[in-house]
C-alpha cells in the first residue's frame, strides 16, 4: 500500500466516513496530500549532495462551498497531511526549515472541487528577549511572526548559536548581519544595519547593500528570510 493509500485509510479510519460522504463531488484529501508532495519537490532548493530544503509552511486554497465543508474535520486533516509531508521528505532526503504547517483558505475565484496550493519555506526563529522586553521596546523587528526588541546597543541576527537572533536559514550564515540601536535627538531610537561578512550578503527594501539606515518598515532579507522593523509610537 502507498503512502497516499494509507492516507486515505486512516482518514477513513479516523472520521468513519463522514468525511468521505462530505466531500464525494468536491475536493479529496488523497489529492491535496499529493498536491503537498509536488509542491515539495517542485521548490527543493539544493544544499548538499543529499539534502534539498523545501517549503514547511502550505496554504491551501479552496472553494467556499469546499472550505465549508471541510471545517469540522480541517484540525485532524491538516495533522494527517503534515504527516505524510513530513514522510515524503524523509524519503526524499527533503529537509524542513522549520516545523510543517498548513492552513485552509477560502479563494473567491475556486469552483467547487478545485484547489491550490501557496507554500513558503519559513524558517524557525529564536531569541533571547522576555515578553515583557518586547512589550516595552521602542523598536521591535519581526521575524516569520516573532517579535524581537531593537534597543542600544542592538543584536546580531544569524544561525548560529552566537547570535542574539537566530533563523534556521541555511542561506543565513552564522553571524549575518548586526542591528545598532541608538537614541536619537528627539529620543527615538536610531537604527542601522551592517553585513557581517556573510556568505549571501543582504537586501534591503529589495537593494543589496552591506550598511545603511533604517526606518519604520524597512524590510531586511537574509536568505530565504524577510524581517521587518517596525518603530513603536510612544513606545
Amino acid at each position: 500500500m502507498g503512502g497516499l493509500q494509507r492516507l486515505e485509510h486512516r482518514l477513513e479510519q479516523m472520521i468513519s466516513g463522514a468525511f468521505a460522504r462530505a466531500f464525494r463531488s468536491a475536493v479529496q484529501p488523497v489529492e491535496i496530500a499529493a498536491a503537498l508532495q509536488r509542491e515539495c519537490d517542485n521548490n527543493a532548493q539544493i544544499l548538499s549532495r543529499d539534502r534539498r530544503l523545501v517549503p514547511n509552511d502550505f496554504h491551501v486554497e479552496l472553494s467556499e462551498t469546499d472550505l465549508a465543508r471541510l471545517a469540522p474535520y480541517d484540525t485532524a486533516l491538516a495533522d494527517e497531511l503534515g504527516k505524510q509531508v513530513r514522510q515524503h521528505a524523509d524519503q526524499q532526503s527533503y529537509v524542513f526549515p522549520g516545523p510543517v504547517s498548513i492552513a485552509f483558505e477560502p479563494a473567491e475565484d475556486l469552483t467547487t472541487g478545485r484547489f491550490r496550493i501557496r507554500s513558503q519555506a519559513h524558517a524557525k526563529v529564536t531569541g533571547n528577549a522576555t515578553h515583557t522586553q518586547v512589550g516595552r521596546a521602542r523598536a521591535v523587528l519581526e521575524v516569520n511572526g516573532t517579535r524581537h526588541p531593537l534597543q542600544a546597543p542592538g543584536l546580531v541576527v544569524g544561525r548560529g548559536t552566537e547570535a542574539d537572533v537566530r533563523i534556521n536559514d541555511p542561506g543565513v550564515s552564522r553571524r549575518h548581519v548586526e542591528f545598532t540601536v541608538r537614541a536619537g535627538a528627539d529620543g527615538g531610537p536610531v537604527i542601522e544595519v551592517h553585513d557581517l561578512g556573510s556568505t549571501n550578503g543582504m537586501l534591503v527594501d529589495g537593494h543589496r547593500i552591506s550598511r545603511t539606515g533604517l526606518r519604520d518598515g524597512s524590510q531586511v532579507k537574509i536568505g530565504n528570510t524577510t524581517m521587518t522593523v517596525r518603530v513603536v509610537e510612544g513606545g
